[in-house]
C-alpha cells in the first residue's frame, strides 16, 4: 500500500522537473537566439539603464544640449551627488530634460547596455542625436520589455523627433499623458504637459493647447506637491501661456 502513495508523488515531482527542464531549454534557445541576454531572468528591477534626453529645440542651453544621449546605470543614478548634467544648466527657468528609465531588451537597447558596462569607467557613453533615435527605431514591441518600455520610448521618441517630425512628437506626448498610470512614471507627466503645450502652440492649435493646459492643471491643483509635480517657474509658465491663448481665441473666432 505504501508503495501505491508514493508512487503518484515521485510522479508529480518528475513532471515538475520536467517542466522545469522545458522552461529551461527555452530560455536557452531565447538567449542563442540574441533575443534577451542571459542576465534577464535575474534582474526584476525594471531598469537596467537610464537615457537622459532633451527636446531637440534651440532654446534649450548649451550645457543641457550638450547632456542629451548620456546613458547611465542605475547604480550611478542611485549615488546621492548625481546629476545627468554635464554642467550647470544655464537658463534661470532649468531646460526641460528628462531621465528615463530602460529595461531594453531590444537589439538596438542591448548593445547600448553592453557598450555602457563595458565603459563604465571611461566615463560611459553618450549617444548622439541620431543614435538616440535609431535607439527607439529599432523592434522594441516585439521583445520582451515591450509593455514594461512603452512609455519611456514614447517619451524619447517625442522628445527626440520635435524638429524631425513634429507630428510624431504631438502624438508621443499625448500618448504619454493619456497613459501613465504608474508611480515609476509620473515623472514624465510635467515635461510631457509642457511640452505638448509648446508644440501645439508652435502648430497653430490654440484649442487644443489650451485643452492641455487644462488638463494639467486639473492634474496638479495648486494646493497639492509632490515629487513628480510642476515647479512654481513650471506652473507660472502654463499659467501665462494660458492666459495669453484665452485673449488671441476670441480674435480669432470672430475674425
Amino acid at each position: 500500500m505504501l508503495g501505491e502513495w508514493e508512487f503518484p508523488n515521485a510522479m508529480g515531482y518528475l513532471v515538475a522537473i520536467l517542466g522545469l527542464l522545458v522552461v529551461w531549454q527555452y530560455y536557452q534557445m531565447q538567449i542563442m537566439a540574441g533575443r534577451i541576454l542571459a542576465v534577464d531572468i535575474f534582474d526584476r528591477s525594471g531598469i537596467r539603464m537610464y537615457v537622459y534626453v532633451v527636446p531637440d529645440d534651440d532654446h534649450i542651453c548649451e550645457v543641457c544640449a550638450s547632456s542629451h544621449g548620456r546613458v547611465f546605470l542605475p547604480s550611478h543614478v542611485a549615488k546621492k551627488q548625481f546629476s545627468p548634467l554635464a554642467g550647470k544648466c544655464q537658463r534661470p527657468t532649468p531646460c526641460v530634460g528628462v531621465l528615463i528609465g530602460l529595461y531594453g531588451a531590444w537589439l538596438e537597447a542591448r548593445g547600448v547596455l553592453e557598450n555602457l558596462r563595458k565603459n563604465v569607467r571611461r566615463g560611459g557613453v553618450h549617444l548622439s542625436a541620431e543614435e538616440v533615435r535609431a535607439l527607439v527605431n529599432g523592434q522594441w514591441e516585439r521583445c520582451i520589455s515591450a509593455e514594461t518600455d512603452r512609455l519611456a520610448v514614447h517619451m524619447i521618441e517625442a522628445l527626440a523627433y520635435e524638429k524631425v517630425n513634429q507630428e510624431v512628437s504631438i502624438e508621443g506626448y499625448r500618448y504619454v499623458v493619456n497613459e501613465v498610470k504608474e508611480v515609476r512614471h509620473l515623472m514624465l507627466l510635467v515635461p510631457a504637459y509642457v511640452r505638448l503645450m509648446q508644440l501645439l502652440v508652435r502648430a497653430g492649435e490654440e484649442a487644443d493647447a489650451l485643452e492641455a493646459i487644462e488638463q494639467f492643471e486639473h492634474r496638479f491643483p495648486p494646493s497639492k506637491r509632490g515629487p513628480h509635480f510642476p515647479s512654481e517657474s513650471q506652473r507660472d509658465l502654463m499659467k501665462t501661456k494660458k492666459a495669453q491663448l484665452m485673449k488671441n481665441m476670441p480674435l480669432k473666432m470672430s475674425a
